[in-house]
């Protein structure tokens, strides 16, 4: 009740203080036309931004508010270095690099050098990891930070897990394979729904109504749970046959996401093999393969490649979600999503040593990070394509 009585004092504050701004603001200017055409909602939005700042600042200055002090440096830390790496594209590169860099905004480059990273430790994760991913060394419970008065150690600057693995290796081995997973992932996804989307299309009639309805059903049921069924049922079928448990991973994961990219590539196509130049094509008496890989595809790219990069998220997402509850990728393969699952024992020591709480963070911040890349991306990919214009 005290708590809902604070709230609601704010509220009541932040108003009168907006109330107050617009009127001493028109007596101030001299009824100038900024202030006498504020609405009361935009004289708000600047209250509340105001309010806001301030409270970060106090919230920032505060001793125990570390997780706080963190996110604000690392926003400022990545802000800095994508604004770097915008500014070093656009002098450094080909001439079209330097025109996609000269256009491309600032939350853009920021997804596109986090990409880059995530690429490189995923390529080169065994020249760059300490230690092996599943190397057990002669610490456990090491505390991130390297203090040994904290319970550090400088030789594991982010600590080790229960059975006294590298959580840093484990990281840049995981971004190897649960980015990687997922990419070849969304890949096949791509493949088999894209292919079906674009026949379904082309040749319409009963071909079309069996895979659409096909597809309605599948969709019908929610794809968290349909994967979380299927995978138990696999991990019974994965020790009888000696397949990997992974790779039933992938195919059930592609197929249910594959029914997505059918919905998307059949409206596309739907809308491109009524053109006149599909017409004309069919009248020159040119192949299936023609129509779909050298007509529809190329015109239909751009909404593809858009929807690639959400699914790429969705399955990156979901991929986690089942390392998360034990039957995703299986040890001793390093996941995120299992990381953060066997690390989460760290939070209860988060109020003697915040830096024992950032061992789950860890993961769960590298899942984040690229997951907001891959977004800012999309999103400048949809504005391009769009035809849009700042």
């Amino acid at each position: 009740m005290t708590a809902l009585l604070y709230v609601l004092g704010a509220l009541a504050a932040l108003l009168l203080a907006a109330w107050a701004m617009r009127l001493a603001g028109r007596a101030l200017s001299g009824n100038h036309p900024r202030f006498r055409d504020m609405g009361f909602g935009e004289a708000f939005g600047w209250v509340f931004a105001a309010a806001a700042l301030v409270f970060a600042v106090w919230l920032y200055g505060r001793e125990g508010a570390v997780f706080f002090r963190w996110a604000v440096q690392g926003f400022v830390i990545f802000a800095l270095a994508a604004w770097l790496f915008r500014l070093a594209g656009r002098h450094i590169g080909t001439g079209g690099s330097r025109k996609l860099f000269r256009a491309m905004p600032l939350t853009a480059s920021f997804g596109v050098l986090v990409v880059l990273i995530y690429a490189i430790l995923a390529i080169f994760a065994g020249f760059i990891a300490p230690y092996g991913q599943a190397e057990i060394l002669g610490a456990a419970n090491v505390v991130p930070g390297g203090d040994p008065a904290l319970g550090g150690n400088p030789a594991y600057p982010l600590g080790t897990d229960q059975i006294g693995r590298d959580i840093l290796s484990r990281l840049i081995y995981g971004a190897q394979n649960t980015v990687g997973i997922a990419f070849a992932t969304t890949c096949l996804a791509f493949v088999l729904g894209g292919s079906m989307g674009f026949l379904a299309a082309t040749i319409g009639g009963w071909l079309d109504q069996l895979l659409s309805r096909a597809v309605d059903v599948l969709m019908a049921i929610p794809a968290l749970i349909f994967a979380l069924l299927l995978m138990t049922i696999a991990s019974v079928w994965s020790a009888r046959l000696g397949v990997p448990l992974t790779l039933f991973m992938v195919l059930i994961i592609a197929l249910i996401d594959s029914t997505r990219v059918f919905r998307l590539a059949r409206a596309v196509a739907g809308n491109i093999v009524v053109m006149d130049y599909i017409e004309a094509a069919k009248l020159r008496g040119e192949g299936l393969g023609y129509l779909i890989f050298r007509e529809i595809l190329p015109n239909a790219l751009a909404p593809l490649l858009a929807e690639f990069g959400l699914r790429f998220c969705f399955v990156f997402l979901t991929i986690a979600s089942l390392s998360f509850l034990g039957v995703g990728i299986q040890p001793p393969l390093a996941d995120w999503g299992t990381m953060v699952r066997d690390l989460a024992q760290f939070i209860n020591y988060a109020a003697f040593a915040p830096q024992a709480a950032a061992a789950p963070l860890l993961a769960a911040g590298a899942i984040a990070l690229l997951t907001v890349a891959v977004n800012f991306i999309v999103d400048w990919m949809l504005h391009r394509s769009s035809g849009l214009k700042e």
